[in-house]
């Protein structure tokens, strides 16, 4: 992604997949890279890696994770876990925060 954009997705977040093998898979954001525009959402997008050896995992083997899922294919839920999608206004304090645009209600 060229320039500085604002993202809607935040660390935390309860988001639902929109597009892909998981749609309808909701879970929570691990992690935002920012750069490639991506997200690491937990329980989606799980990709088997072979892992050698080492002391966390003595055995090997392979190993499910979670691999980073483009933020166009996520919707953030509002507080009743329906996704919706996410606007900023300004706050009470003068600071811009995320609401949702279904309810109208703000996002934590």
């Amino acid at each position: 992604m060229q320039g500085r954009v604002k993202l809607k997705i935040k660390k935390g977040d309860s988001v639902t997949v929109i597009a892909g093998n998981d749609r309808g898979r909701k879970g929570r954001v691990l992690e935002v890279l920012i750069d490639k525009g991506r997200a690491i959402v937990e329980g989606v997008n799980l990709v088997s890696k072979h892992t050698k050896p080492n002391a966390k995992n003595p055995q090997g083997g392979i190993v499910k994770q979670e691999a980073a899922i483009h933020i166009s294919n996520l919707m953030v839920n509002d507080g009743s876990g329906v996704p919706t999608r996410v606007g900023r206004r300004m706050g009470e304090k003068g600071k811009l925060v995320r609401y949702a645009k279904t309810t109208g209600e703000e996002i934590k």
